[in-house]
């Protein structure tokens, strides 16, 4: 065995990379709001939610890697470094993104092979998606809702991941923003764009039509029609992982094939 033998996981994006590596055994800890695969939750103790961690109890844990996403846990990450801990922490807001943490993930593993056809893998559903796209009738105009209050409109990987399914996302000029607060919008702005189709997935949060709704003029719009509205479980789209590129391309692919059939 080459590489780190005990690997904490801040966020469930790595976690679910080291599963599908087939390193699992190596984890020794994970975040809250981990359920990709469901057993990491059965099998391995929670040592962090996603700005907060367990710092003692992860020192505790030995480990000789702990993995982290974004500017959001650098003052986890700082800490762990401080306590003497070796840290990695990925920054992937993309398509192309995902496919460098899975690979080089691969390789800080000692499983080059296995990471890199990961990558292929996942490059193939979306090129795969790309190609189905081509053949609808039309292209739907898709508002994404990351965070209902403030309004907030998707990261990058998710306009990417819209597009590549064949829809044009209403607030693309937003996406590259790296941090959430530049991407809210108003709702006069949502219902200005006339989108054809509303995605939401509020980042942990259940999805509450009637609150959508009774923002001011939504209720009369097209996109708040029941056929138009969908929620999508963040762990399947807003977790920058193997799952945004399977299952989670997958869902919106359906759900853009769908209107796109509604509005012929």
């Amino acid at each position: 065995m080459t590489g780190p033998r005990r690997i904490i996981c801040l966020t469930e994006e790595t976690t679910e990379t080291l599963y599908r590596l087939g390193v699992s055994d190596r984890i020794v800890g994970i975040s809250a709001f981990t359920v990709r695969p469901p057993e990491a939750k059965r099998d391995k103790p929670v040592v962090s939610q996603f700005v907060r961690a367990k710092i003692d109890d992860i020192v505790a844990l030995k480990p000789d890697l702990v993995l982290g996403f974004s500017d959001l846990q650098s003052k986890v990450c700082a800490e762990l470094i401080e306590r003497g801990l070796e840290v990695y922490c990925f920054n992937q807001r993309s398509i192309r993104g995902i496919l460098g943490m899975v690979t080089t993930l691969g390789r800080l593993v000692g499983e080059t092979k296995r990471g890199d056809a990961l990558a292929a893998e996942l490059l193939g559903n979306v090129d795969a998606a790309r190609e189905a796209a081509r053949q609808l009738p039309v292209r739907p105009r898709v508002f994404f809702e990351e965070w209902p209050d403030p309004i907030i409109t998707g990261i990058r990987w998710v306009v990417e991941i819209i597009e590549a399914a064949g829809g044009d996302d209403c607030f693309n000029e937003l996406s590259k923003a790296v941090l959430a607060k530049d991407r809210i919008v108003a709702p006069a702005e949502v219902i200005k764009r006339k989108p054809d189709l509303y995605l939401a997935s509020w980042c942990g949060k259940k999805f509450r039509a009637d609150a959508a709704r009774a923002r001011p003029g939504f209720a009369g719009a097209l996109f708040t029609q029941e056929e138009r509205m969908v929620a999508i479980d963040s762990s399947l789209i807003l977790q920058p992982g193997p799952a945004a590129l399977s299952d989670g391309l997958a869902v919106v692919q359906r759900e853009i094939a769908r209107v796109a059939e509604l509005m012929q």
